[in-house]
């Protein structure tokens, strides 16, 4: 009988085969359950169209995500979440690329700020804010590119 650290990734798992359960299912819950409720709103309201519409909209939200969900955990290797006798050590390493100094985030929120309050403010503004934050994700994109972190 094979380990399963031999196992070829995508390959089913003996010891957890269904990974990312938990967050699969807790999306298409919400499908089952948005979707008898907006049918019912829609039902008692006669129709009306921006809590009808909103209520779909929200079934589609869940179940797009749900659905990218359980698309993902056809590919993905199980992990140490889906186990529940797994210890703290193995969810120890690298969580992700995080950059250690970085001020773009700032500009995009400033960019952000900028372009709410001009849609109160005038359109001029949010006109500063779209240019902004094209000037803060540009440099957040390229950040790797060039400088100290560059490879």
């Amino acid at each position: 009988m094979a380990h399963e650290k031999d196992r070829a990734p995508g390959e089913p798992s003996a010891v957890n085969p269904t990974p990312m359960r938990v967050e699969k299912w807790t999306f298409l819950a919400g499908v089952v359950f948005f979707l008898p409720v907006a049918l019912l709103y829609g039902f008692w309201s006669s129709w009306e169209p921006v809590g009808t519409v909103a209520l779909l909209l929200l079934v589609g939200l869940y179940g797009l995500a749900g659905g990218y969900l359980a698309l993902l955990a056809r590919r993905v290797d199980p992990r140490p979440e889906d186990n529940p006798t797994s210890d703290v050590d193995e969810h120890a390493g690298e969580m992700g690329v995080y950059s250690p100094h970085s001020w773009w985030p700032l500009v995009l929120g400033v960019a952000a700020a900028l372009a709410f309050a001009g849609i109160a403010v005038g359109w001029w503004v949010f006109g500063i804010g779209v240019a902004v934050g094209v000037v803060g994700l540009i440099g957040q994109t390229f950040e790797f590119s060039r400088g100290p972190h560059a490879h």
